[in-house]
């Protein structure tokens, strides 16, 4: 005897909670959608490349302006993307919901604009926190000396677009419009001495924890 299977979800399956929250433009903010200059060669490839079964590939045929009191950002899009812009609110959508692919740069996409859009009007902010008996930091110009117990200063250079500030000897303050160089530069700083869980030191982003562990006695 066949039994008929009901879901027990009556949900549509195929939207993204994060990807169809609008996004609110503020009046100091300005968005500009472009295209991409393909050639023909590679439109061709692209083409062809949709006709064929498999893993769908993403190209990132067009990008989006976002322009504001702190700068200029550009946002690369897929070319399945879309971008209404009404009503100084932006929304983000797909051509077909249901393919996973497109859904999964449906939600990045929009969180990558509404980053933009917080960058150039209000600006991000990391805080790197040194732990350790002598850390400390300081400015030499463009060059950012961090000692964290080695027998040499390490030196990184701060790359255009970002700020920084140390108030303190073991407080670092990075500011700027783009959220992904800001955490990549603090990702950096962060390698030259990663967070150790026997004694606690280390460099920390924001607000990291780590958990401490017992050390074993033999």
């Amino acid at each position: 005897m066949l039994r008929h299977l009901r879901s027990f979800s009556t949900t549509r399956t195929a939207l993204s909670n994060i990807g169809s929250a609008p996004i609110i433009i503020p009046k100091s903010a300005k968005l500009s959608l472009f295209n991409h200059t393909v050639d023909p060669v590679s439109k061709l490839r692209m083409d062809v490349d949709k006709m064929r079964n498999g893993k769908p590939k993403i190209y990132l045929t067009k990008y989006i302006t976002v322009e504001g009191p702190r700068g200029k950002l550009d946002v690369d899009l897929a070319d399945f993307i879309k971008i209404n812009l009404e009503n100084e609110k932006a929304t983000v959508s797909v051509e077909e919901p249901k393919r996973k692919h497109q859904r999964s740069m449906w939600g990045t996409s929009r969180s990558l604009l509404a980053n933009a859009v917080t960058g150039v009007t209000e600006g991000h902010l990391c805080i790197v926190k040194l732990v350790g008996t002598g850390f400390r930091a300081a400015l030499d110009g463009n060059k950012l000396v961090l000692r964290v117990g080695f027998s040499i200063p390490r030196i990184l250079e701060v790359p255009a677009g970002v700020e920084v500030k140390v108030p303190v000897p073991h407080r670092i303050i990075i500011e700027g419009a783009d959220k992904q160089q800001i955490k990549l530069f603090a990702a950096r700083l962060r390698a030259f001495r990663k967070p150790e869980p026997y004694k606690g030191k280390g460099i920390f982003i924001d607000e990291e924890t780590i958990k401490l562990k017992q050390k074993k006695i033999k």
